[in-house]
C-alpha cells in the first residue's frame, strides 16, 4: 500500500469510527490489571546442578565464613537453636537453615485497605511495585530537589491512578519531616491517599510497633485479624558482604513475632561487594537471604517472609551501580531458579541508573522488567519512576514506565484462538489487495481490540508536527499534573483517618519514637 493508499485508509476508518460514535454508544475498553499472573515459562540460566552448587556454596558460607550480626538478641536467638557464636559472628548449620525453610509458607494473603487490592504472594504471581527509596524527586517543572512530604503524597496518589501498581512502597523520602516522626506521616499518608498494600519503614522497635498499631486501629482490626493476615511489608537489606545491622536485624524479629511480611533483599553488586561473577554474586546474595530467612523462622516459624535479591553489576570505571545490564538479567533469571529451588515467593527488581527520563533510562527499565518476567519474579519493585540508581524519583519517568508496565500486564491476557477470532469470513470477504477497516469483524471490535497509551503518540509525523513535536517526557508532564489534579481520597479513606487520629496524636504527644541506630 502506498502512502496515498494508506493516507486513504486512514481518513476511512476515522469516518467508520465517527459514524459509529453517532448511531451506537460507545464501548470502553476497560482492562483488569489488579491480579497478574505470569504469562510465560520460567526460563533458566543455569544447570540445574549449578544451581545445587550455588546453593551449597551458599550454606558453605554460612557454616564456615558467617555472618556478622551486630544485635545481641538476634545472635541469641541463632545460638538458641545450635549456631556457633563467637562475639558479634554467627556460623549457622545446613541442618539449622533446612529446618527453618521447611517450615517458611509458599503462599499467603497480602492484605489491603480495600478488599479488591488484595494481592495472593506466591510463586507464579506477578506484583509490581514503584521506584522507591528516592531521597530526591524530580519533574520538568519544578526540577530535581530533595524529597518532601508533598512529594510523597503526590507518589501516593500517582501510585493510587493506576491499578498495574500493586503495593505501595517508600516512593520519595520525606526529609523535611523529622526521622522520629517520619513514620506517622507516611502511614497517615498512605492511608489518606490510597488504598492498595501498606508498607512501614523498619528504623527500630518504638516505630515498627507504633506503626502496627496505627495499621490496627485505622483498619479497626482486633489482635487476632492482624495477626492472622499480612497487612503491612517492610523490606530487609542486608549489607553485603555478610552483616546485618541493628535495625535489620530487629526489623527482622519484630515482624516475624507480629507475623507481617518481611522483603529480605540482599544487594549485590558485582565486583564491588560481591564477586565478580554472576556464580558468585549470587551464591552470596543467596547466604545472606538464607541466613535472614532463618532468624525469621527461628523466631516465629511459619511467619510469612519473601526471599529476595537485588544483584547487578557495577559500571568498573567508576564503581557505579548499573541495571539492566545482561549481568543484571542473568543474575535475576538465576535468583528465580534459587527461589523455585528452595520452593519461596520472591521479590526481584528493575532499575536505571540514567540520570534522566531518556532512552537509557527507559531501556534499562524495560530490560530489567524482561528478566524480572523471565525470572518470574513475584514481586517486581522500582518498575516505576526510578532514576539515578535510587537517588530521585522522575514524575516523568514514571508516567512513562506504567505505559511499560501496562503492554507487560496486556500479555498476562491470551488472545483467544477461536474461530469466530481467526476471521476466516472476514478473510474471505476482503478482495485481494484490499482493508478489512469496514468488515463487520473489525467494526465489532476496534474500539476495544488494542491497547490504548497513555502517553505514546501513535500519530503519523505530519500531526505529530502539528501538535507540537513534543517528546513523550513532554507528554508524560500533562499526564502526571492531569492526574494529580483529579486525584481523589479512596472510598472509607476518612473513617480510617478517623480511627487513626488518636494514636497519631499521642504518639506525637509523647515525643515520637526514636530511629535505631
Amino acid at each position: 500500500m502506498d502512502v496515498e493508499d494508506l493516507s486513504a485508509s486512514q481518513s476511512l476508518v476515522s469516518r467508520q469510527r465517527r459514524r459509529g460514535r453517532e448511531t451506537t454508544t460507545k464501548t470502553v475498553r476497560a482492562p483488569d490489571y489488579r491480579h497478574l499472573d505470569h504469562p510465560f515459562p520460567a526460563q533458566k540460566m543455569f544447570s540445574d546442578d549449578e544451581i545445587a552448587a550455588i546453593h551449597d556454596t551458599a550454606l558453605r558460607v554460612l557454616e564456615d565464613l558467617g555472618m556478622r550480626v551486630l544485635l545481641p538478641e538476634a545472635r541469641d536467638i541463632y545460638a538458641a537453636a545450635g549456631a556457633r557464636v563467637v562475639e558479634d559472628m554467627v556460623f549457622i548449620g545446613r541442618d539449622i537453615v533446612s529446618s527453618a525453610l521447611a517450615g517458611a509458607p509458599r503462599t499467603w494473603r497480602l492484605r489491603a485497605p480495600n478488599p479488591q487490592r488484595d494481592q495472593t504472594y506466591a510463586q507464579g504471581r506477578m506484583i509490581f511495585m514503584a521506584g522507591v527509596g528516592c531521597p530526591n524527586a524530580t519533574d520538568r517543572d519544578r526540577g530535581r530537589r530533595p524529597g518532601s512530604l508533598a512529594d510523597f503524597v503526590e507518589s501516593l496518589q500517582l501510585c493510587q491512578a493506576y491499578d498495574v501498581i500493586h503495593m505501595l512502597g517508600p516512593m520519595v523520602e520525606p526529609q523535611d519531616v523529622p526521622v522520629h516522626l517520619r513514620h506517622y506521616a507516611t502511614i497517615e499518608a498512605q492511608l489518606a491517599h490510597s488504598d492498595k498494600p501498606l508498607f512501614l519503614f523498619s528504623r527500630g522497635p518504638a516505630q515498627v510497633a507504633q506503626g502496627f498499631e496505627m495499621i490496627q486501629s485505622a483498619l479497626n482490626l482486633t489482635d487476632d485479624e492482624f495477626a492472622a493476615d499480612v497487612w503491612v511489608s517492610t523490606v530487609i537489606n542486608t549489607n553485603s558482604p555478610r552483616l546485618l545491622d541493628n535495625p535489620m536485624a530487629k526489623g527482622l524479629i519484630d515482624f516475624a513475632r507480629a507475623r507481617q511480611m518481611c522483603i529480605v533483599t540482599p544487594f549485590c553488586l558485582a565486583g564491588a561487594m560481591a564477586p565478580i561473577t554472576p556464580a558468585g554474586a549470587l551464591a552470596l546474595q543467596h547466604a545472606e537471604a538464607l541466613a535472614a530467612i532463618t532468624l525469621t523462622q527461628l523466631v516465629n516459624s511459619g511467619c510469612p517472609v519473601s526471599y529476595g535479591g537485588f544483584s547487578s553489576n557495577v559500571y568498573m570505571k567508576s564503581g557505579a551501580p548499573a541495571y539492566g545490564t545482561p549481568e543484571h538479567i542473568k543474575m535475576q533469571i538465576g535468583g528465580g531458579q534459587l527461589a523455585r529451588h528452595i520452593g519461596l515467593p520472591w521479590r526481584t527488581a528493575s532499575g536505571a541508573a540514567s540520570n534522566t527520563a531518556d532512552m537509557q533510562a527507559a531501556l534499562e527499565t524495560t530490560m530489567g522488567l524482561w528478566g524480572a518476567s523471565m525470572a518470574h519474579g513475584t514481586l517486581i519493585v522500582h518498575t516505576a519512576g526510578w532514576l539515578e540508581g535510587g537517588l530521585t524519583f522522575g514524575y516523568e519517568k514514571f508516567v512513562n514506565d506504567v505505559e511499560s508496565l501496562q503492554m507487560f500486564a496486556e500479555l498476562c491476557t491470551r488472545p483467544s484462538g477461536s474461530a469466530a477470532e481467526i476471521g476466516f469470513d472476514a478473510i474471505a470477504e476482503v478482495a485481494p489487495g484490499g482493508h478489512f477497516f469496514q468488515t463487520q469483524h473489525t467494526m465489532d471490535r476496534y474500539q476495544t481490540a488494542f491497547y490504548a497509551p497513555i502517553v505514546a503518540d501513535l500519530n503519523n509525523f505530519g500531526t505529530w508536527t502539528e501538535n507540537g513535536s513534543r517528546t513523550s517526557a513532554e507528554r508524560a508532564t500533562d499526564v502526571w499534573k492531569q492526574v494529580l489534579r483529579e486525584a481523589r481520597a479512596p472510598e472509607g479513606a476518612a473513617e480510617r483517618l478517623e480511627r487513626l487520629r488518636p494514636v497519631v496524636e499521642a504518639g506525637k504527644a509523647a515525643g515520637g519514637a526514636p530511629a535505631m541506630d
